[in-house]
């Protein structure tokens, strides 16, 4: 019994030891830039693992002066956090059209539609998946705030 066992065990071992081809790196790599805002808290603005970006949520904070476009509108909003993703993006050398997921938060539901406009011209062609949920509140009592999955080719 034990020879049975011990022989399943190094059977075990040794595929799990063969990686497939095309499988991603292990580890991860932190991808920051100055030209998006710092992180608010203990997190990244960005993780490589592998060839998979997973991107923090970005806010409508202007990266020049760390300040939320407080007054902005949902457009302006929009606007800025999604250039806080390009931005974020470029730094590990990749587009929009990398993008195959993102979470978009809105702080009033009723504001989709205008926040919709803008999100469609940054992804003019094969839009990534998305959900979108109506929140209670967001950091600095933003409008929105939009996180993202990119994989590189």
């Amino acid at each position: 019994m034990r020879k049975i066992i011990s022989w399943t065990l190094i059977a075990i071992a040794t595929a799990a030891a063969v990686v497939p081809a095309g499988a991603q790196e292990v580890g991860k790599k932190v991808i920051a830039t100055p030209t998006a805002p710092n992180a608010i808290g203990p997190y990244s603005q960005a993780i490589r693992a592998g060839r998979t970006l997973y991107l923090a949520g970005q806010i409508a904070i202007d990266p020049k002066t760390n300040q939320l476009l407080s007054n902005g509108s949902i457009e302006e909003q929009t606007r800025r956090a999604l250039d806080n993703l390009t931005a974020v993006l470029a730094a590990d050398g990749l587009t929009m059209d990398n993008v195959v997921s993102t979470t978009v938060f809105l702080k009033d539901v009723g504001e989709f539609e205008r926040m919709n406009a803008v999100y469609a011209t940054y992804f003019k062609s094969a839009p990534p998946a998305r959900a979108t949920v109506e929140v209670a509140r967001l950091p600095r009592d933003a409008k929105i705030e939009i996180s993202a999955i990119a994989v590189a080719p």
